[in-house]
């Protein structure tokens, strides 16, 4: 019986002790950064909140048919084979011209007014904090793509989870970043990884900031966060506007419907452009991700011209076709008269972007 006792001390002890010093699980917000969040209305008991009442817990019948789920060999959710990305356009990536680069799920490269910006930045082969362990990308290997990337001047990232804010990633680009825009205490990641906090700038929920001829906001998202077992909402979560003269750009980041979507549209709207979040949705978990239907919705309440989904085409983090994201939302664009753009992986295309060039690339991988 001692012998069982000293075996889960230990047990316990290594795994405390591999959470606080593996640098992929980042920091936490310092005892001062946590008064100051004190102050805000988003932050309650320790944690931040969601605008409208977001329930996590799951009955133990919804965890049991996950279970079932995760063996139901019915479901396509890979491609049966690797798929190949675009060639990458250096050249035209390069150009001040304004323009996009989709690398799947929710990485973007952006170009306005001759600035690169980079959102939620993830090029590993595998979705985790260990880099064997975890759902692999879809696509051949695009790690060695941070290489040939042009100077960033700025990162953005909409929280911490792994699929957005992958360290190993961060690591490789660190010396090609000028600066980093992030939510609240997500700054303290970064710190942990080595970067200065000269070099990032925090933003809570309707923050504004004018940066070398560009307007940053951080606004609301319904969702989570967290990179360890006991640091849930320590961080904060966002979605984001980067608007120039001309261009007017929204990333939903992740997270449920509401009604800050409207909120969001009333305020900053119209937008040239919104990247919206539509995969890795699932009933047991339908107020952190939006349904495609959903998406489609939010991009009208944002009063948006030219609408991207993301959130798919890289990991299966969830139990629907790996296809299904991108079907269901051609569907509910056409029945809504929304124009739906689709990029292909790595295609760099100049703004604005035109929905009638789209291909249906993924239905000769799926």
């Amino acid at each position: 019986m001692i012998e069982l006792l000293v075996v889960v001390i230990l047990s316990v002890v290594i795994v405390l002790l591999f959470l606080n010093y593996y640098p992929s699980f980042g920091g936490n917000p310092s005892k001062l950064q946590v008064e100051n969040f004190k102050t805000f209305k988003n932050y309650q008991k320790g944690r931040f909140q969601n605008q409208t009442e977001t329930k996590m817990s799951m009955s133990f019948s919804s965890l049991l048919s996950m279970v079932k789920d995760l063996f139901d060999s019915n479901t396509n959710r890979s491609p049966k084979n690797p798929f190949p990305v675009s060639q990458m356009d250096w050249e035209k990536i390069n150009e001040t011209e304004d323009s996009i680069t989709w690398f799947g799920h929710s990485t973007f490269l952006i170009s306005v007014d001759g600035k690169k910006i980079l959102f939620d930045p993830i090029f590993s082969r595998i979705s985790s904090p260990i880099s064997f362990v975890g759902s692999k990308r879809y696509s051949r290997d695009i790690f060695h793509l941070i290489d040939r990337l042009p100077r960033i001047d700025a990162v953005v990232i909409s929280h911490d989870h792994y699929d957005h804010m992958d360290y190993r990633t961060i690591i490789q680009l660190k010396e090609k970043i000028s600066h980093l825009f992030v939510p609240c205490g997500v700054g303290a990641h970064l710190e942990k990884w080595g970067i200065s906090d000269t070099s990032f700038t925090e933003f809570n929920w309707w923050d504004e900031l004018e940066w070398n001829g560009l307007k940053i906001v951080a606004t609301p998202s319904r969702h989570f966060s967290g990179r360890g077992l006991f640091n849930r909402d320590t961080t904060l979560w966002s979605s984001w506007i980067i608007a120039s003269k001309g261009t007017k750009i929204f990333f939903s980041g992740d997270g449920g419907y509401g009604q800050h979507f409207k909120e969001i549209g009333e305020k900053y709207g119209p937008f040239d452009l919104t990247l919206i979040e539509g995969g890795q949705y699932d009933e047991r978990w339908n107020s952190i991700h939006m349904f495609p239907e959903q998406s489609v919705q939010a991009h009208l309440d944002l009063k948006g011209k030219t609408m991207i989904l993301m959130h798919w085409g890289a990991f299966t983090l969830a139990y629907h076709s790996w296809t299904d994201p991108i079907e269901r939302a051609i569907v509910a664009s056409k029945e809504k008269a929304v124009e739906l753009f689709i990029p292909n992986l790595c295609e760099t295309v100049i703004l604005p972007a035109n929905a009638h060039f789209s291909r249906q690339w993924w239905k000769e991988n799926s």
